[in-house]
């Protein structure tokens, strides 16, 4: 038996409604492909991305900085990690690929945990960054959900079949 793909989805505590609904829309495709989600847990971003892949009866994973208290309402698995925010490098590090969606310092930092250790990081209005400020960015970018997701799952060896 195969097993599901993982991919992490990191991005903003603060989303604006737009981004929020952005977020919702890439847990409910990510859910439909079958896939995993590891979120750090908490608001904004991560409540919205798990709140999509249970809005599809999906599974998401939320690595907490601390207490279980702080986990949105639908992550599946919430685990605490007790690392504060140096919990950043283990959801970087859990997934197959990254999609960031927008994004404060936190998700920088996410971000290059990401790029250091050699994972594919799909930007979804998100940081445009480059190693030394002058190279093409190593980042893939994504304007849509699902260009977002396809691209997250062919990074993985994966075929994205979307439904509706």
């Amino acid at each position: 038996m195969e097993r599901a793909p993982v991919i992490s989805v990191i991005g903003t505590s603060t989303a604006s409604p737009e981004t929020y609904e952005l977020a919702r829309e890439v847990g409910r495709l990510l859910a439909r492909a079958g896939c995993t989600v590891v979120c750090g847990g908490r608001g904004g971003v991560m409540e919205a991305v798990c709140r999509g892949v249970s809005e599809e009866g999906g599974t998401s994973v939320g690595l907490l900085p601390g207490d279980l208290r702080e986990a949105n309402p639908y992550v599946t698995i919430p685990l605490s990690t007790g690392l504060g925010e140096v919990r950043n490098f283990a959801v970087a590090s859990a997934g197959e690929a990254v999609i960031s969606i927008g994004g404060a310092f936190g998700t920088l930092s996410e971000i290059g945990f990401a790029l250091r250790s050699g994972k594919p990081v799909i930007a979804l209005k998100s940081w445009h960054i480059s190693e030394d400020g002058e190279s093409p960015s190593p980042m893939i970018e994504a304007s849509t959900a699902e260009e977002a997701v396809r691209a997250a799952l062919g990074k993985t060896g994966r075929d994205f079949h979307g439904r509706g």
